[in-house]
């Protein structure tokens, strides 16, 4: 499988990059964002003793600048730097350390070095309404979300935005295109003086109100010398009228030093248009770990009652194209050795517990 072989990357740039220039244009540039904060009621049942906050949270909000330039002969160069916004605090603002790159558009795909979301990730996170706030369908797929990281601070999950990547996306045909990514090692020692490299793929067709995509990620050497993580997820969109359904199933595999970790995960969710406003409804499971006992890689762990659901309902309304209110209600059903959390804004939960959350939030982009 191409995904093997790190060096088409640097190919290709290179091969990219000696194309000749016709006529040349002022860049353009663009400032963007998107602020989006709510007020949120947290809890979690099932514990020795039950706990409950309310509190501000910030749901991943951005600002950005993106551009281009015209080349000529087809080209264009582009680029795009995006930072985290802490709406709720004002703290902690960094100004890239969001999707950001750097690259040539041609007729024969889009090629770009920078730290972006894996195609893994963006195959079907459209799918989900809830993407990126606390009841993110990331809590239970994916194994947890990792923002914002390299090759070795975080082993365990397959939602991820990778720093150190080179990625390429083919042009569509026929409703049909791919996108590859390869992410550089850097020189970086994983467990055991382990190399970690990471290699991800997808492959989506769209036509009309269908949308179905393929993804495939490894993680060589993760989890140690030889041992390589691989998920694989498969998703499909549909829209019907003034409803969207949305569906993706998900196996990850953890090679670890007792044996391999496997995990089934599924997500269903559907949307209905009501004027300006919109009804949606999620339903997310993850299945009992099958491995060797004992054996965990971040939430997942072999045996029983180490399943979890999870049901999310809300309502959202578009004061304007720009500008949206919405509320939540969110429950995670931990089984009785499970201890999946909201994967963003979590609340820190135990084994068994069911954390909750009924949110109320504004959302503005320009």
């Amino acid at each position: 499988m191409p995904l093997r072989h790190p060096a088409w990357p640097l190919l290709a740039l290179g091969a990219t990059l000696l194309l000749p220039c016709g006529a040349q244009a002022q860049s353009s540039v663009t400032v963007y964002g998107r602020l989006n904060v709510a007020v949120e009621s947290v809890g979690s049942s099932g514990a020795p003793v039950s706990r409950s906050v309310v509190r501000e949270t910030n749901n991943r909000s951005v600002l950005g600048f993106r551009g281009e330039e015209d080349l000529g002969d087809g080209l264009r160069a582009l680029f795009q730097i995006e930072g985290s916004l802490a709406v709720d605090t004002g703290a902690g603002n960094s100004f890239a350390n969001r999707d950001t790159r750097i690259g040539l558009n041609t007729p024969w795909g889009l090629l770009f070095l920078g730290h972006w979301g894996t195609p893994y990730l963006l195959s079907t996170s459209g799918f989900d309404p809830y993407y990126p706030t606390t009841a993110g369908y990331m809590s239970l797929m994916g194994n947890g979300s990792a923002a914002d990281v390299n090759n070795i601070s975080d082993r365990n999950s397959f939602d991820r935005r990778q720093q150190n990547i080179a990625q390429y996306w083919t042009p569509t045909w026929q409703g049909f295109s791919g996108r590859f990514a390869y992410a550089f090692n850097e020189g970086e020692l994983g467990p055991r003086g382990s190399h970690p490299k990471l290699m991800s793929g997808a492959l989506s067709y769209e036509n009309g109100p269908l949308t179905l995509s393929l993804a495939h990620e490894q993680h060589r050497d993760y989890q140690g010398p030889g041992l390589d993580d691989h998920g694989t997820k498969l998703g499909a969109a549909y829209r019907l009228g003034d409803w969207r359904l949305a569906a993706a199933a998900e196996q990850l595999r953890y090679e670890t030093a007792a044996g391999a970790l496997k995990r089934k995960s599924y997500y269903l969710s559907a949307t209905w248009q009501i004027g300006a406003g919109s009804l949606r409804a999620t339903y997310t499971h993850a299945g009992t770990g099958q491995g060797p006992a004992g054996s965990k890689v971040g939430f997942i762990a072999a045996g029983a009652d180490t399943g979890s659901q999870q049901w999310t309902l809300g309502y959202d309304y578009a004061l304007s194209k720009r500008t949206g209110l919405y509320a939540y209600a969110s429950r995670i059903n931990n089984q009785a050795r499970a201890a999946y959390d909201f994967a963003i804004n979590s609340l820190g939960v135990g084994a068994g517990e069911k954390p909750h959350v009924f949110a109320a939030g504004i959302r503005h982009s320009f």
